[in-house]
């Protein structure tokens, strides 16, 4: 029988009594804390096996070089989750599933650019050569929720799409996690097939990129990688910032680059930040990334958030209330996957307690998220963490004095109380020395105008925002 700390662990989690649902519940959890590559290439594949007391899970993993990898780099933080869900601890074991294929040793003569390969490519020699264009089919134009936070990147990349090799070579898209730049660059790949269908296209994160330059580098197989990357009609590439200091990497793509853009076929990039943003990156590879159009997409608006909740419940064959989304969506504003995230708990939820989908099964499912909201995220907080970045006084946030050195933090401050709390404009106003809400409505049109234009603003703004929410 289960002890109370037991069912309190499974509760916190929407966990059901069954083994594959406290599973289910710690890759869910994972999903939201790991970029989707890596969860897709690492975590999505794996099995689990969960004893009938819970006491123990077996993972089985494909090869051998995933079960390494994964003991490495996520046992630890797998078990630490199956002991908070469950409330007690947790053995984790891993396994290699049965039927493995043929394994060979990965020694790596240029060891300072390492990376994880993709397991489809660990398994290359076993036949011909299959050209795969790795692109998700789910992801196109058609199931991108747009507004104006991407409303620049996607008109963008449906021309790319339209007329590759002419305006926009590079398309370089960069924003923070989760807001789907991913989605964008596979709308572009699955596009372009959909009108040619024999351009060669390729989608690929920045550090399969590393390891084939590696592999390409151990077996002596430099022709068949430059066939592969400079024949390329599109290539997609995720997580550029990923060459930061793989000097022999960032040689061969700005090799695989120039042949690329020779013969016009068309780069789309994704980052985390603009090119001159990026850090340890040779200049000229920075320069290359400039050339073309940089456009950035934003957290989502709340509209836009809203979409994307109704939207992404229809896809899995539920219902979410519209005032439920709104309610969502006010509390849950930084990017795409946490909003997922949230959907996924209150879906579970709702199929747990067999209860249907309300504003106040939505705070019970997400109480753990509001706590950790309501507790870090303060105009208090905001205001000092403004005043810090920009180098003026507390006091000068409710003072009377206007030197644009002063009241322009004043602003971006009353934006983000807007964008980061439940505060009502005039509630914002009186916690910035009575001010008028009209005033603060002003500062926050201003602010949100200003950012979609200029660039640096925009990367302030980023930055306090990552600040803030920790």
């Amino acid at each position: 029988m289960m002890s109370e700390g037991q069912h309190k662990g499974l509760a916190t989690g929407a966990v059901l009594g069954a083994g594959d649902s406290l599973w289910q519940a710690c890759i869910d959890q994972l999903a939201q804390e790991l970029p989707e590559q890596q969860f897709n290439t690492w975590i999505k594949p794996l099995s689990a096996q969960v004893s009938e007391d819970f006491s123990k899970v077996t993972l089985h993993v494909a090869n051998r070089f995933k079960l390494d990898w994964v003991r490495a780099q996520y046992a630890g933080r797998i078990a630490a989750l199956l002991e908070k869900l469950y409330g007690q601890p947790v053995q984790l074991e891993l396994a290699l599933a049965q039927r493995e294929a043929p394994t060979r040793s990965f020694v790596a003569p240029v060891a300072a650019e390492i990376g994880p390969a993709e397991p489809a490519d660990i398994a290359d020699d076993a036949g011909p050569a299959v050209f795969k264009n790795r692109l998700n089919t789910a992801l196109t134009f058609d199931t991108l929720v747009e507004g104006t936070a991407n409303r620049m990147a996607r008109a963008a990349a449906m021309h790319v799409s339209g007329t590759p090799g002419q305006l926009y070579n590079p398309l370089f898209i960069y924003g923070g996690v989760g807001l789907g730049k991913t989605h964008l660059v596979h709308a572009v790949g699955n596009k372009l097939l959909a009108d040619r269908p024999s351009a060669k296209v390729l989608y690929i994160h920045a550090e399969q990129f590393v390891s084939d330059v590696v592999k390409a580098y151990q077996r002596k197989t430099f022709d068949e990688f430059k066939d592969r990357y400079h024949s390329l009609d599109l290539l997609l590439i995720d997580d550029v910032q990923f060459f930061a200091n793989k000097d022999r990497t960032q040689e061969e793509f700005f090799n695989a680059f120039e042949a690329l853009l020779a013969k016009k076929s068309h780069i789309v990039m994704t980052s985390d930040t603009y090119p001159k943003g990026l850090a340890d990156i040779h200049e000229r590879l920075v320069s290359r990334f400039d050339s073309g159009l940089t456009v950035a997409i934003e957290p989502p608006e709340l509209e836009m958030r809203v979409a994307i909740l109704i939207n992404k419940a229809r896809a899995e064959s539920a219902e979410m209330p519209e005032e439920v989304a709104f309610f969502v969506a006010k509390n849950v504003r930084s990017n795409v996957r946490e909003l997922e995230g949230a959907l996924r708990k209150i879906l579970a939820y709702s199929r747990f307690n067999q209860k249907e989908v309300s504003i106040q099964l939505a705070r019970e499912a997400l109480r753990d998220l509001l706590s950790i909201q309501n507790r870090q995220i303060s105009v208090e907080n905001i205001q000092k963490t403004v005043a810090d970045y920009y180098k003026i006084k507390v006091a000068d946030m409710y003072s009377k004095k206007r030197p644009a050195s002063i009241a322009r933090p004043r602003q971006i401050a009353m934006y983000l109380a807007k964008e980061l709390t439940q505060k009502s404009l005039p509630e914002i106003g009186e916690l910035f020395g009575g001010r008028d809400h009209t005033t603060v409505l002003h500062a926050v049109r201003k602010i949100a105008l200003e950012r979609q234009n200029m660039t640096e603003l925009n990367q302030q703004l980023h930055v306090l925002e990552q600040t803030l929410k920790g």
